[in-house]
């Protein structure tokens, strides 16, 4: 008697679609719906060579896997591979996989204790103070390049405003923010490879204890919840990998869209499509997660008729599950207003920021639409290219032309 493939175990299964291939495909929807029509809902794919997972596709899966985390842990320690060494420490995943103590490795009441600080510091933003901040950072670096008449909407601007205005947040200086600037800007596996920024968060958590301010730092140093300078440390660095990088993602798809897309370009000339709905464009089409890496199966269970098992990995595809026809049409004007989309996730882990990061990206989108009065994308839109990646679709340039000024921030 033979097996079906949806009968194989994942460590059984071979010739699967390997995830990076997924993102990295010029159209990541039409590879989905060559999965839906083979798996199902759910299938297995390969995270690395001899290394596969299964990606859920379908929104109430998503919310599913997402809001019992009973069943699908966050530790890491709970995915086989992991705890059998066959993650290669050079693997593009391996930097995401050293369980921190902070909210986004944990489950039930620690996840809520250690998550607490968190939610209640973004709760307590003053916006109109957040709303100043972001727009300095964005008139600073605008004003760097503002003669010059051309410039690189991601590199030079999109990817720098989280995280100098989550640095901001955390009290760090300005003099320190540049230093951490180049190393952020390098990517996610920098971030956490480099000892100069843990050593500079530990002397600023170190001086917020002696001497508190009024940022997010002194707000995690005095909370009851986190109970050692490590799960101060640790909550200060989850903040900056959080956002930091989806946010700008965020950014520059939406100003791809305000000066390529008809749509929303008509806005400057008062047209229907503005800011917001640019945003809630990108989060339903090109969310800046495409796949969330992050639950493991704590025990034998079955997912959209697919046999998952104890220590399988499970990947939440929100490009896949935003696409899902039972939440949404093909048609762009009647979804305006809908945001049931899963680009923050859902259940007890989803973002906590997602109010103070829709503040930031759309400062960011306006301060830069406005401050010059015929930028132009620079190459055909079609041209616009994509870097590798596995978790993220992000734009690697969006170059600009404009007529130079010496007065952007106006």
């Amino acid at each position: 008697m033979t097996t079906s493939p949806q009968q194989r175990t994942l460590a059984e299964m071979t010739g699967l679609t390997p995830l990076s291939h997924i993102v990295n495909s010029q159209n990541p929807q039409a590879v989905y719906s060559e999965l839906r029509a083979r798996w199902g809902q759910v299938a297995p794919v390969e995270l690395l060579p001899q290394v596969n997972g299964w990606l859920v596709m379908g929104h109430s899966e998503i919310c599913q896997v997402a809001r019992n985390e009973r069943l699908f842990s966050h530790d890491p320690r709970s995915w086989r591979e992991y705890t059998s060494g066959v993650i290669p420490p050079d693997a593009p995943l391996a930097a995401l996989l050293s369980p921190l103590e902070n909210a986004v490795y944990a489950d039930g009441e620690k996840h809520r204790r250690l998550r607490a600080p968190v939610e209640e510091g973004f709760d307590d933003l003053d916006e109109h103070r957040l709303r100043r901040t972001v727009e300095q950072i964005c008139i600073g670096l605008l004003d760097e390049f503002s003669m010059r008449g051309h410039a690189d909407l991601v590199s030079e601007y999109s990817a720098a405003i989280p995280m100098l205005v989550i640095l901001s947040l955390l009290g760090v200086s300005t003099e320190d923010q540049e230093k951490l600037r180049a190393t952020l800007l390098a990517g996610i596996e920098s971030y956490f490879a480099d000892d100069s920024m843990q050593r500079l968060l530990v002397a600023l958590l170190q001086d917020r204890r002696a001497r508190p301010q009024d940022d997010l730092t002194s707000k995690f140093v005095r909370h009851p919840s986190l109970r050692s300078d490590d799960e101060v440390l640790h909550a200060m660095m989850m903040v900056i990998g959080m956002g930091y990088e989806v946010t700008g993602i965020w950014i520059a798809m939406a100003l791809r869209l305000m000066l390529t897309d008809r749509r929303f370009t008509a806005r400057m000339r008062g047209g229907r499509l503005g800011i917001d709905e640019a945003l809630d464009e990108v989060l339903w089409r090109d969310p800046p997660v495409a796949n969330l890496m992050g639950r493991y199966a704590a025990a034998d269970c079955e997912l959209a008729g697919q046999p998952i098992r104890r220590g399988d990995a499970v990947i939440l595809s929100f490009a896949a599950g935003n696409a899902d026809y039972r939440v949404r049409t093909n048609d762009p004007w009647l979804e305006i207003g809908n945001r049931a989309y899963l680009s923050f996730s859902a259940g007890s882990h989803a973002c906590p920021a997602q109010r103070a990061g829709r503040l930031i990206a759309r400062i960011a989108v306006e301060t830069a639409l406005y401050a010059f009065d015929d930028v132009t994308v620079a190459v055909p839109v079609e041209e616009l290219t994509f870097t590798p990646a596995l978790w993220n679709r992000h734009l690697t340039s969006l170059p600009v032309r404009f007529t130079p000024s010496a007065t952007a921030h106006r």
